[in-house]
């Protein structure tokens, strides 16, 4: 287990209401876990931003060939996945 760091602040009516409903609906067992979950909310929705930016980067700046190339794996990709079958 995870070393844990105290934190002591205050925040406002709305955030705290927010994490008390975490609390109420059983997402998180007390005001630490609720704020875990809001901060592992962030850091997913950051991260998806990020991506989201290299890719209209490397789309943005790629030639045709490129483009044509990835679309044509995409392609591929898609006819074969339907035949496998990862239970299996």
């Amino acid at each position: 287990m995870t070393r844990r760091m105290k934190l002591s602040t205050t925040i406002s009516p709305e955030g705290y209401t927010l994490l008390r409903s975490l609390i109420r609906s059983g997402k998180a067992e007390n005001l630490a876990q609720a704020v875990d979950l809001v901060l592992a909310e962030f850091r997913r929705v950051e991260n998806r931003r990020v991506l989201e930016q290299a890719t209209a980067r490397y789309y943005g700046r790629a030639s045709q060939e490129a483009i044509d190339e990835e679309n044509g794996l995409a392609a591929a990709f898609e006819s074969t996945a339907s035949e496998i079958n990862a239970d299996e």
